[in-house]
């Protein structure tokens, strides 16, 4: 009986200890999901993988470029449309180096030159995250169909050995600890580089000009740098941290576009730690002086006068700001309650007036405050240029105007790439070059020939 009890009590504590241990291991493997979520936050990887109206990361989004638009694939653990079938290793090589598990590569609208400075730590959690803490989606997104010859994947092979890197982030000892959680973030998972770093002619980031501003085709992502006048070294480091955490600067910035969407679903998001983390470095990098605003700024306030609005001796500019913007930004333009004020807006001292025509035609809808609406169907491209030039030369920088052409690009999603004429024109100066060497060849092997 004794010998009874005592098998039974080993057994149980067997079991106790066994079911311990998975208990801690289950612990163990929420924890790493958790942090894989947190950094798929830090990565702002809902923002392109997630189309609207649609499910999370079952992909479908459009993404505009300059060479035509790229959707974004299904990257839940679905194996039927997803990456269910992804091992970590393959995971890491499409997050770092921009390859899918089938060999093809990817578009560099996927910012794996930035992830590639991911840790292998960091990698796992992802990778845990994705594949047990996302909800598998059975869903193909569009397939992604470039002009020629950018439909031809394997010529990003040649780019990548060229532009790409796949070597994680790297600690500089001669910096303090916030530093270089700030430059890891700042350089991988917040990869702030891809809109803020100006491109060479094959769309390569110029790292000579790292964060100087750069045009996304339609917003512009300003100078990052703490330039005083080009870039942001005027602000404080709580302004940087107050725009980063709510969209909104006491400079009298308001995040809109790519931005606001990266402030609403990541920034806003991350702890205050990783936030003061960003703010130490990019107040630290070095000083570009590219992109300022050219600097005609009146010294104090306009005056505001509705003479010419009563006479009917108005320019249409401001006929069209009293129709469709002194209600809220009120009629001297210095705003009310949480509405922004237009003098000494951020926006209206933009070396280009495009993120102003970019408000006008889409609205800002942040998450947190009101939203402004969208006026594209309300007025045509030379009031709309009428408007963003009045507001420019009245409360901005006069220096800096926009035509209705330009207008109409912007609607229309941006100028085109050079890229792609020079591509397809280079592949026929090759394709003639073979041709005409074909030909040599076969003169002279006739040439030779006995008659």
């Amino acid at each position: 009986m004794k010998k009874l009890l005592s098998l039974s009590a080993g057994a149980a504590l067997t079991a106790m200890l066994l079911g311990n241990s998975a208990l801690a291991a289950d612990n163990s493997g929420q924890t790493l999901i958790q942090k894989g979520q947190y950094l798929a936050v830090a990565g702002d990887c809902a923002a392109c993988h997630t189309a609207p109206g649609g499910k999370p990361f079952a992909g479908g989004l459009a993404i505009s470029t300059p060479i035509g638009q790229i959707y974004s694939t299904n990257i839940t653990p679905s194996h039927q449309d997803g990456i269910g079938d992804y091992s970590l290793a393959e995971f890491e090589k499409a997050v770092r180096q921009g390859v899918r598990r089938d060999g093809a590569n990817l578009y560099p609208a996927m910012p794996y030159t930035s992830y590639a400075r991911i840790s292998d730590e960091d990698m796992q959690a992802l990778y845990a995250y994705f594949m047990h803490g996302v909800t598998p989606v059975d869903s193909r997104a569009p397939a992604t169909s470039l002009p020629f010859p950018f439909n031809i994947r394997m010529s990003m092979a040649g780019w990548n050995m060229i532009f790409a890197g796949d070597k994680p982030y790297a600690n500089d000892p001669s910096q303090s600890a916030q530093w270089n959680r700030g430059a890891y973030l700042v350089q991988g998972l917040a990869h702030c580089s891809t809109c803020h770093t100006p491109r060479n002619a094959l769309m390569a980031e110029k790292s000579s000009d790292a964060l100087a501003g750069a045009s996304l085709g339609t917003w512009y992502a300003p100078n990052i740098t703490p330039d005083p006048h080009a870039g942001i070294g005027h602000w404080s480091a709580d302004d940087l941290a107050t725009y980063l955490s709510t969209g909104r600067s006491p400079t009298g910035s308001q995040a809109g576009g790519p931005m606001l969407e990266a402030i609403d679903k990541s920034f806003s998001k991350l702890t205050p730690a990783d936030i003061q983390a960003i703010v130490t470095y990019i107040r630290s990098v070095k000083p570009q002086s590219a992109g300022a605003a050219p600097g005609n700024v009146p010294a104090s306030a306009p005056r505001f006068s509705d003479v010419g609005l009563m006479n009917g001796s108005a320019p249409q500019g401001q006929q069209l700001y009293d129709s469709h913007c002194s209600t809220c930004h009120q009629p001297d333009g210095q705003g009310r309650n949480d509405l922004p004020a237009l003098w000494n807006n951020a926006a209206l001292h933009r070396p280009v007036a495009d993120n102003a025509v970019m408000a006008v035609l889409q609205g800002l809808t942040p998450t947190q405050g009101q939203a402004m609406p969208a006026f594209h169907s309300a007025m045509n491209d030379q009031q709309i240029a009428d408007l963003v030039n009045y507001l420019f030369k009245t409360y901005g920088d006069a220096g800096v105007q926009t035509t209705a052409e330009r207008v109409k690009q912007l609607r229309e999603g941006g100028t085109p790439s050079p890229l792609l004429n020079l591509a397809q024109g280079g592949m026929v100066v090759v394709g003639v070059i073979i041709v005409l060497l074909i030909a040599g060849l076969l003169f002279r092997r006739r040439r030779k020939q006995p008659r």
